[in-house]
């Protein structure tokens, strides 16, 4: 099959295999993999340099002519003393050549045809960067674009004094990463020096700059160098392992006809990727705008009839991991305003809970099983996002709850051996697990205990404002807070706390290691439903969030089979 059908029939399979590098929020389409255009791109590389992508001319002169002359000027070189002789390399012998090559193509070790070197850096650097005129380019990765193919300026120099310990390079040489982005290749444009995080390939005139580029480019190559350099706990490659590499040539004249037809193809695929993104943000807006119509919704009998109008399209709607997490962000904002269940005025107001609540603090105080707490500020207008239905009420989260905040155990305070009188201890969001908090450590030290139903909130380091909660009394680090309602309904105040991520996110931006205060937790403005209806709305909630997990369940699995087929179909064209 022509690659070109290849494309073009499958189509739908190369743009709808996506894949989600990780759960994005509403409109955004940043952590989407176009997976199946990344591997069309990858097969168009390896047909071009197995020699399936364009036929063979029989007129062409062989590679073997084309190698002989590159050798002559190699040797030429060497007598002119502009580069040095180099030690021969093993032959490769037929039973070491990875696959067969077409009619008039070779293979040849790279060191047999090209000139590779590591760079160098004199130490310390910071005292040969310079300002002057008169100084050398120092071509670094950060002088390289993302994706880009040439490096064309640095925005450092060195003192030629310098030079001795450091290797020069010219226009027209291939620079290629020999750590960090491991094995990726560029062509410089300028002269300049280098330091050992890359190698220097000066290739011969008589090899095609631009097929060189795709051949190194290509998934073969990049497999041979992974392998030249397993081992290392960082992926790293010397100039000798580079040098040993097989590489293949085709006669020149094919050279240049794999190069404009790589270059027309991805081209195609270009255009592909613009649509498949255009695609997905016109997609991300549609669901924005119908998500808006809940949120702008006036009651829950309206948010109920426009929920009933999306939801007779959540199958061409919600086709993305974005866009499911967007709808349970979107649903547990309506809980938090009201919208999601209808009122009964019937229930107690949210009022009379907020005076129980504070009569039980008063008498847990008096009992010192809490400390008094001090008076919170009054909530004012202006911090009165949006108009509560009839009988909730504005307060702080404070109000309604007591805040454990997490202690520091020494490692002789804490075990990983189950022993009598110990509980668990836990020191972060890595042992939340996926239900509930897992347990390998334990202590007698009860200095902070979280107890069954509490929520744990995560206040320091990474997974900020990550959310569980205690089925068993747990002792907590100092990275996370235990929150206890009072008289309130847990699985509620878990929701209003989850709808409440971006605002910890927010208060943690900005330092070392983020973090958030007692302050942040028990001063935000809070929404208060009567407790009746908060029972409804955990019920709603939770059986709306259950619809949300089947669209999930439904995508990855569909996700799974488009990426198995673009796979399938990448393997089909390479045998």
């Amino acid at each position: 099959m022509a690659v070109e059908q290849l494309i073009t029939q499958h189509i739908d399979t190369w743009t709808s295999a996506l894949k989600t590098r990780s759960t994005a929020g509403r409109g955004s389409n940043g952590k989407i993999d176009l997976y199946g255009i990344k591997k069309l791109r990858e097969l168009i590389l390896e047909l071009a340099v197995r020699g399936k992508l364009v036929p063979q001319d029989l007129n062409d002169e062989p590679a073997s002519e084309l190698l002989k002359r590159i050798a002559a000027e190699k040797a030429e070189l060497v007598k002119q003393g502009k580069i040095k002789k180099q030690k021969s390399l093993p032959e490769i012998s037929e039973e070491e050549e990875p696959f067969e090559l077409p009619e008039g193509w070779e293979w040849v070790r790279f060191g047999d045809i090209s000139e590779i070197e590591r760079g160098g850096s004199p130490r310390p650097i910071k005292d040969y960067i310079t300002t002057e005129e008169n100084g050398l380019s120092w071509i670094k990765i950060g002088d390289t674009d993302i994706g880009g193919k040439y490096i064309s300026s640095a925005d450092e120099k060195i003192k030629p004094s310098g030079l001795h310990k450091t290797r020069m390079v010219y226009p027209g040489d291939f620079l290629l990463t020999n750590s960090m982005s491991f094995g990726r290749p560029y062509i410089t444009l300028i002269e300049g020096c280098i330091h050992d995080g890359w190698l220097r390939i000066s290739p011969p005139s008589l090899l095609d700059k631009d097929f060189l580029y795709q051949l190194l480019s290509s998934p073969f190559i990049i497999k041979a160098f992974k392998e030249k350099a397993s081992g290392a706990v960082v992926l790293n490659l010397n100039a000798d392992k580079v040098r040993e590499t097989f590489i293949l040539i085709p006669p020149f004249s094919e050279q240049q006809r794999i190069v404009a037809k790589v270059n027309e193809l991805m081209s195609l695929c270009d255009q592909l990727e613009q649509q498949s993104l255009a695609s997905l943000d016109a997609h991300s807006q549609l669901v924005e705008t119908l998500l808006t119509t809940l949120t702008d919704s006036q009651n829950a009998e309206e948010v109920a009839e426009n929920w009933a109008r999306i939801s007779q399209h959540f199958d061409t709607l919600f086709t993305t991991e974005a866009s499911i997490e967007a709808l349970k962000q979107t649903i547990l904002q309506l809980a938090v305003m009201g919208k999601l269940v209808p009122q009964d005025p019937n229930d107690e107001p949210a009022s009379e809970l907020l005076k129980r609540i504070e009569q039980e603090k008063a008498q847990l105080v008096k009992e010192g099983k809490i400390k008094k707490q001090k008076p919170l500020p009054p909530v004012i207008d202006e911090e009165k996002p949006f108009v509560l239905p009839q009988g909730w009420e504005w307060c702080r989260l404070g109000h309604c709850i007591h805040l454990i905040s997490g202690q520091h155990l020494k490692p002789n305070e804490y075990t990983e051996n189950i022993i009598e009188g110990a509980i668990p201890y836990i020191t972060g969001p890595a042992e939340f697990g996926d239900l509930n908090p897992t347990y390998s450590k334990f202590t007698i030290e009860k200095r902070a205990v979280a107890e069954p139903k509490d929520i744990l909130v995560t206040c320091k380091g990474a997974g900020l404002g990550k959310l569980n909660v205690a089925n068993v009394e747990i002792a907590i680090s100092r990275q996370l807070m235990a929150i206890r309602t009072v008289r309130a309904n847990c699985d509620y105040f878990k929701l209003l706390l989850s709808s409440m991520y971006d605002y910890f996110q927010a208060k943690g931006v900005g330092i070392a290691i983020p973090g958030i205060s007692r302050e942040d937790v028990i001063e935000p403005v809070i929404s208060l439903p009567p407790l009746n209806e908060q029972e409804r709305i955990v019920s709603r909630v939770n059986a709306l969030f259950g619809t949300c997990d089947h669209l999930k369940s439904r995508l990855k699995s569909a996700q799974q089979t488009q990426l198995h087929l673009a796979d399938a179909f990448t393997d089909a064209a390479l045998n």
